[in-house]
Order: structure tokens, then sequence, then C-alpha cells
């Protein structure tokens, strides 16, 4: 989700959905990694494994991977309605 001019907690938030803790936790560690390799570190991270919510604070983004349940019931997509949703496999063209 583009949050530029909608927010000033970050530029972007992007949201997933694992089917488990641990698929959580993987998807947590890969993203860590990866932005590390590129020289981006993440500034902080609520909720490490085993939660059901991790959220991973880079600061223009914003990463939140949830389980489904919590995804549902915190609908951050609808709290955040106004904003554009990015279409990242553009992104993933690119490399």
């Amino acid at each position: 989700m583009n949050m530029e001019g909608i927010s000033l907690l970050a530029d972007y938030f992007v949201m997933l959905t694992g089917t488990s803790e641990r698929q959580l936790g993987a998807i947590i560690d890969a993203i860590e990694d990866a932005e590390e390799e590129n020289g981006v570190f993440v500034k902080h991270i609520e909720g490490k494994k085993g939660s059901r919510w991790i959220l991973m604070d880079f600061g223009d983004i914003v990463v939140n991977a949830f389980m489904p349940e919590e995804r549902a019931l915190y609908n951050l997509e609808k709290l955040w309605d106004q904003a554009p949703l990015v279409d990242v496999s553009e992104w993933l063209d690119e490399e």
C-alpha cells in the first residue's frame, strides 16, 4: 500500500499472510536476510517468532506479516482504504 501523503508512519505498508507461525517466522527471517544483503537494516521488530502478527519497521517501509485470523480481525487494508495498492510484480520484473 502506498502510504505517501496519507500517513507519517511510513511511505509503504506491505501486508502478507502466512499459514503457520513457523512460516511467518521463516518469511520474516528471509526478508531480514535479503534486506541486509542490500544494506537495508530493520529498525524495529514487534512480535518476533511465535507471534501471529509480526511487524518489521524499515523506516520508509513497514512489513506486516499476519496469520489469516489476525489479518481479518485487524483489517488494516480497510483502515487505510484510501491508500493505493502497489503491484510489486512490477518491481520484481525490473530485477
